[in-house]
This record gives C-alpha cells, structure tokens and sequence, in this order.
C-alpha cells in the first residue's frame, strides 16, 4: 500500500475535489481515505481540517467529512459576487504585478492554451485555475485572495461544462477564452487596471452562462399529450 505525506495527500484530495472525481456534496469515508493514503486517522484528520478552513470540505461532529456541496444558496452567492473579486483582482495585478510572476502566468496560460486545444475539459479547467491563481497572487491583497481562493473551488468544479463542448460554437468559445487570457496578459503587462478589468468581465460573461448549466437541469421534454387525454388517462 502506497504512504503518502501529509502534503501529498492534501494536493491529491484538493485535485479530485476541484477535478469533481470527488462529486460536490459527497461524504468522506475517513477509513477508506485512510488506507488510501497509508495514513493514520489522526493526520488524515489533520488533513480533513485543514481543508475545511480551505472550503473543500465540510466537517460536522454527527455526519463527519464531505465534499463542499453547491446548494442554491451557495451559486447564487458565488453568481452575484465572483465578478466583483475578479475585476478587483485584475485592477490590483494590474498595478502590482512583478515581471517573475508575468513569466509564471504565461507558463500558466501555455498549459491552459495546451489543454483546451487538447479538448481536454479536466486539464484545462485546472489549468485555468492556475492562471486565476497566479494573477490572484500578482494582486497582492490578502483579503481578495482569500475570497478569490474561496471563488476559485466553485468556479473550477463547474467550469469543467465550459470546458466540454458539446456543440462547435461551444468549442470556438473556448478558444476565445485562450485569446482572452492573452490580452489579458497583454493588459498587465502594460499595467493598464481598466482595460484588465473590462477584459477580465468579458471573460466571465464568456464563461457564465455555460457554468449556470452545472446546477440548472435540462428542460423537459414536451409532453405531447393533451390536456383533456391526461384528464381522461386512469
């Protein structure tokens, strides 16, 4: 059986929540996760808490560990305030931003680019996480990266139906999405906070609609039968 440190065993469990392996809402089996990873319950446990403070998990005293779930209340929260954080973000990275973390976020944006043309929805929206991550970094704001860190989990989980077209113009909307982390490279790099915002927004509105279809069910099919049939039907 594999060991795995503390450190290892976090990452891993941080990619298979953002990757949805792990589904939003699901319980944590703290035995299973413990032979898993070849740890003891109590560092395991360690692990548990420390991404609870993280937003990954949720841990009650009755129920124990579950993976984060994304209720109602907690889309329509995320839907209402990730644009404010993003375009806070951006301004901030704008202003900020050192010339090693720029080489960091073309790296980023490399693998992001890689990825999407790659037509591989899981690589791409962790790539993109990344790159979220990075210019969150280059902001220099430890209350905003905080909530952006928070955003981050959520938006990740659901962009991956972004991340997977179901349609061409589906597809091409990713490809736009490439050409707008470029010029909002381009943007930082110019140190120009207003046109980092107004691209940031337009890469959200991009992506919004598509991730909106993460928690909202497809419509039912038309039901052909008529009204005055179904009042006859036993």
């Amino acid at each position: 059986m594999p060991r795995f440190s503390k450190t290892d065993c976090l990452d891993d469990l941080r990619h298979r929540i953002l990757s949805t392996e792990l589904a939003p809402g699901q319980d944590l089996d703290e035995a299973g996760l413990s032979e898993t990873y070849g740890l003891s319950r109590t560092p395991l446990r360690e692990v548990l808490q420390r991404l609870q403070g993280e937003g990954y998990v949720r841990i009650s005293e009755n129920r124990g560990a579950k993976v984060a779930s994304m209720d109602i209340a907690v889309l329509r929260t995320f839907f209402q305030t990730a644009p404010m954080i993003y375009a806070n973000i951006a301004r901030l990275a704008a202003e900020n931003g050192t010339t090693r973390q720029l080489d960091r976020l073309k790296d980023a944006q490399g693998a992001f680019a890689r990825s999407a043309r790659a037509a591989d929805p899981g690589a791409a929206a962790l790539a993109n996480h990344r790159f979220h991550g990075i210019i969150g970094e280059m902001a220099q704001n430890a209350y905003l990266v905080a909530a952006l860190s928070r955003l981050q989990i959520d938006h990740t989980r659901m962009s991956q139906t972004f991340y997977r077209p179901a349609a061409p113009a589906e597809t091409m909307l990713v490809m736009k999405a490439v050409e707008q982390h470029d010029a909002m490279i381009a943007a930082f790099e110019a140190r120009e906070g207003a046109l980092a915002i107004d691209l940031t927004l337009q890469h959200w509105d991009l992506s919004r609609d598509r991730m909106e279809r993460f928690v909202r069910p497809d419509p039912l099919p038309v039901d052909v039968v008529s009204l005055k049939d179904r009042q006859n039907a036993v």
